[in-house]
């Protein structure tokens, strides 16, 4: 769906303390949830302006976005 939130809150509502506490106490992990929540704004953005980008790069940047959030996941249940 088009302009769909997927920010890190958003795609984790069950684990949001965690989030919130990891965010506070490890600055890797913030960069790491800040760097996806900038990417998905930057995706819904065009996703909404219907800005012209080419279909591959779009792809592109779903992609990183997927990886980032895995990452994220991984680190909220591995530690």
């Amino acid at each position: 769906m088009l302009g769909e939130n997927h920010s890190i809150h958003h795609e984790f509502p069950d684990q949001r303390q965690k989030i919130d506490e990891l965010v506070s106490n490890d600055p890797g992990f913030k960069t790491l949830v800040m760097e996806h929540d900038k990417l998905d704004k930057q995706i819904r953005g065009l996703e909404m302006r219907e800005s012209p980008i080419a279909d591959l790069d779009m792809e592109r940047l779903k992609r990183e976005r997927i990886r980032l959030k895995d990452e994220v996941y991984h680190r909220l249940n591995n530690g």
